[in-house]
C-alpha cells in the first residue's frame, strides 16, 4: 500500500499545480492557448525617419514585434502569433482572396526562424527588403485586412482561450476619407468582436497629431473591466512607450481562482484573485529521446509488490501508521478529512488600517478584484476588511486582511498598480515566534544620529522592476545567442550589487566619522590579523607593549558617549581593578557591563 503523504495535496492537486506553473499561476489550469496577430500598416508614412535620427514608425513596430516574439518563446512558447501587413503592393494570403494584404507569418508558435525574419525587416536594410518583398504604399482596405485575420483564426483547429489583434498605424484615416471603405471596416471589426477577438490600436506619431475619434473609436474593442485601460488617446512617440503599451495589452488578465465573497446571510459577490507578479525561474530540464531528439513524456504506474500486476486507481488505498497499528483509508475518506468547507470568503468585520502591522504580512499573496464601491469606501474610511478565506478545494481556512488599493498610472497612461484589494494572509499565534536576541551594547545618541545622516544620504525610491535577476538574464541571453546563431553575449550587469563609488561620493567623510565613533582605535576590518609575536624568552623580538591606563575623566567620557567598546580587554581589566569593580568574567562584554553597572550606581565617584 502507498504511504499516506503528510503533505497537504492529493494526486489531482499535484497534476493541476504542474499545469498551473506553466501559466505562472498556482491555481489556474490551462484551458487553451492565447493568440496574437500583429496587423501592421505598410504605407509610405510608416517608413519616414523621425527627427534627430529617431527610428521610423516601422522600425519601432518591428522592434516591438521582435521583443514580443522572444518574450513569448520564454514565457508561453505554446501561444500562437502572426504578422500581417496591409497597404502593400504585393498580396500574399490564403488563396490570395484579398489584395494588398501580405501575411508574413501565419498563426503559429513563435521560434528562432521567425525572430531572424523579423530582424531582417529592421533598419535601412529592412526597409529596403520590405519594399522588394511586399512593396510599400499600396492601396489600403482595412476591411480586407480584418477579414484575412478572421480567416487565420478560423483555420486554427486548436482551442484558443484568448484572441487579440493589434493594429499598428500612423494614419488616423487610412482610407483617406472614403466613407464606403470606412463602413466596411467597421462592419468587419464588429464581426470580429462578436467572435471573441479583442482589437487594440497602437497608434504612432504623425505630423499634426493622431485623432482616434473619427474612425478608430468604432474599430477597437471596449475595455473588459475597470482594470483595462481601453483606447489611449495619446500616440506613442518613443520606443519604450510603445513597448510598455504592447506589454500591458498582450497578456490576458486571468484569475487564478474565482470565489464568492459572502457579505452576510444570502449576500454573495463573485470576486477573482489575480497574481500581479510571479517569480521568474529558470525552466527545468526537458527529457529528449536521443535517437529522434523528440520530447519524452513520462507516466507513472503502480504495480503490486508481490504479483507484479498493474493496480487500478480504485485498488490503491492510503495508509498511516499510528503506534503499532496501520490505519487504512479509502481515497474518498482522505478527501473528506482534508475538506473543511467550500471555497470562498466570509466577511468577519473591519478594522482601522493602523491595526495592520508589518509582522502580520505572513506571506505575499496576490490582490483580488472586488467591487469598485467597496474599495473606494474602505479607502475613504481608512479601514481594511477581515475575512475567513478558503482559496481552493481541500485548502485549510485562513484569516486574511483585504487592504484597498487604488489604480496608479504612469506618464504614458500605462497601469502601474491595478485597482482592487491586496489579500494579506494573517498569521496564526503559532506562526509568531519569540527570538532570543543576543545581548549587544546599546548605541549612544551620537552614534544613532550619525547613522541617521548616513541613511538619509543613501535613501532612494525603490522600484522592484529596476532590479533584474542576473542569472536568469544571462541564461536567456545565452539561449537566444545559440538559437539565432549570434556572437557570445556580454555578461549581464548585476544591478543587485551596490554601487560603491556612487555611495562613497554621497557619503563623503560620514563613513570615517561613524567608524571613529563605533570601532576601537586602530581597528581595520579589511586587514587580516597579523601573526602572534613571540615573547622575548622564546627568542622573539621586542618585549610586550606597556599597558595603556585610563583616567577617571576618560572613562567617564567613554561611558557617557557609548564608546567603551573601543577599549581593549587589558585596559578594561585594569580599569576594573583600579576602580574596585568586581567581575567574575573575563570577556570584553562582561567587563563592559560591570563597568557600566558600577558607573550607574556610583555616578558621583566615576
Amino acid at each position: 500500500m502507498a504511504e499516506w503523504n503528510a503533505f497537504y495535496h492529493n494526486e489531482e492537486d499535484e497534476e493541476e499545480q504542474e499545469e498551473g506553473e506553466q501559466s505562472g499561476g498556482e491555481y489556474y489550469k490551462i484551458t487553451g492557448r492565447d493568440s496574437l496577430v500583429f496587423l501592421v500598416d505598410a504605407s509610405k508614412e510608416m517608413f519616414i525617419k523621425g527627427e534627430d535620427g529617431q527610428p521610423s514608425n516601422f522600425d519601432m513596430t518591428m522592434e516591438v514585434v521582435r521583443s514580443v516574439y522572444t518574450s513569448k518563446i520564454i514565457s508561453s512558447h505554446r501561444d500562437l502569433m502572426a504578422l500581417v501587413f496591409f497597404g502593400t503592393e504585393q498580396s500574399k494570403n490564403p488563396r490570395n482572396s484579398f489584395k494588398h494584404v501580405y501575411v508574413y507569418h501565419d498563426l503559429d508558435e513563435p521560434g528562432a526562424k521567425r525572430v531572424r525574419e523579423v530582424d531582417a525587416l529592421r533598419g535601412e536594410k529592412g526597409a529596403q527588403l520590405a519594399g522588394e518583398t511586399m512593396g510599400i504604399g499600396g492601396e489600403t482596405s482595412l476591411a480586407d485586412a480584418l477579414w484575412c485575420c478572421a480567416n487565420l483564426y478560423s483555420d486554427i483547429k486548436l482551442r484558443l482561450s484568448h484572441k487579440r489583434l493589434m493594429i499598428f498605424s500612423c494614419r488616423d484615416e487610412p482610407h483617406g476619407g472614403d466613407s464606403a471603405k470606412d463602413r466596411l471596416a467597421r462592419t468587419k471589426a464588429g464581426d470580429l468582436k462578436e467572435t471573441g477577438v479583442v482589437i487594440d490600436l497602437m497608434h504612432l506619431m504623425k505630423p499634426g497629431g493622431f485623432d482616434v475619434a473619427p474612425f478608430f473609436r468604432d474599430i477597437v474593442s471596449p475595455p473588459d473591466d475597470e482594470g483595462d485601460l481601453g483606447l489611449q488617446l495619446e500616440p506613442c512617440g518613443k520606443m519604450e512607450d510603445l513597448r510598455k503599451r504592447v506589454r500591458a495589452k498582450e497578456l490576458k488578465k486571468r484569475a487564478m481562482v474565482r470565489i464568492n465573497l459572502c457579505l452576510g446571510e444570502g449576500v454573495n459577490v463573485a470576486v477573482g484573485i489575480y497574481a500581479p507578479a510571479v517569480a521568474a525561474k529558470k525552466p527545468g530540464p526537458v527529457k529528449l529521446y536521443r535517437e529522434s531528439n523528440e520530447q519524452v513524456r513520462s507516466k507513472t504506474r503502480t504495480f503490486h509488490t508481490q504479483t507484479g500486476s498493474l493496480l487500478l486507481p480504485s485498488e490503491i488505498k492510503k495508509a498511516q501508521v499510528y503506534g503499532t497499528r496501520q490505519i487504512v483509508m479509502e481515497k474518498d475518506e482522505v478527501d473528506a478529512i482534508k475538506k473543511f468547507e467550500d471555497p470562498g470568503m466570509i466577511l468577519i468585520g473591519f478594522k482601522p488600517m493602523e491595526k495592520l502591522k508589518l509582522s502580520h504580512h505572513h506571506i505575499h499573496p496576490p490582490p483580488s478584484s472586488t467591487p469598485r464601491r467597496a474599495r473606494s469606501k474602505c479607502s475613504e474610511k481608512n479601514v481594511f476588511a477581515v475575512c475567513r478565506c478558503v482559496s481552493r478545494r481541500n485548502y485549510p481556512p485562513r484569516f486574511v486582511a483585504l487592504v484597498p488599493q487604488n489604480e496608479e498610472l504612469d506618464e504614458g497612461k500605462v497601469q502601474i498598480t491595478p485597482p482592487g484589494f491586496n489579500v494579506i494572509y494573517l498569521p496564526y499565534a503559532d506562526d509568531l515566534r519569540t527570538l532570543d536576541t543576543p545581548r549587544c551594547p546599546w548605541a549612544s545618541k551620537t552614534q544613532v544620529d550619525k547613522m541617521k545622516e548616513i541613511v538619509t544620504k543613501l535613501r532612494f525610491k525603490y522600484r522592484s522592476d529596476a532590479f533584474e535577476n542576473p542569472v536568469i538574464q544571462q541564461h536567456y541571453r545565452n539561449l537566444e545567442a545559440l538559437a539565432l546563431d549570434m556572437d557570445a553575449p556580454e555578461n549581464t550587469e548585476d544591478l543587485i550589487m551596490p554601487k560603491v563609488e556612487q555611495i562613497n561620493q554621497r557619503l563623503g567623510p560620514l563613513v570615517q566619522d561613524f567608524k571613529d565613533l563605533v570601532y576601537p582605535i586602530g581597528y581595520n576590518p579589511e586587514n587580516k590579523p597579523g601573526a602572534k609575536r613571540k615573547t622575548a624568552e622564546a627568542g622573539g623580538g621586542a618585549d610586550k607593549k606597556p599597558k595603556v591606563e585610563v583616567t577617571e575623566d576618560e572613562l567617564r567620557a567613554h561611558v557617557q558617549n557609548g564608546t567603551l567598546v573601543k577599549l581593549t580587554v587589558p585596559v578594561l581589566k585594569d580599569a576594573c581593578k583600579k576602580f574596585g569593580v568586581r567581575t567574575t568574567g573575563t570577556k570584553k562584554q562582561e567587563l563592559m557591563d560591570a563597568l557600566i553597572k558600577k558607573t550607574r550606581t556610583l555616578r558621583s565617584s566615576i
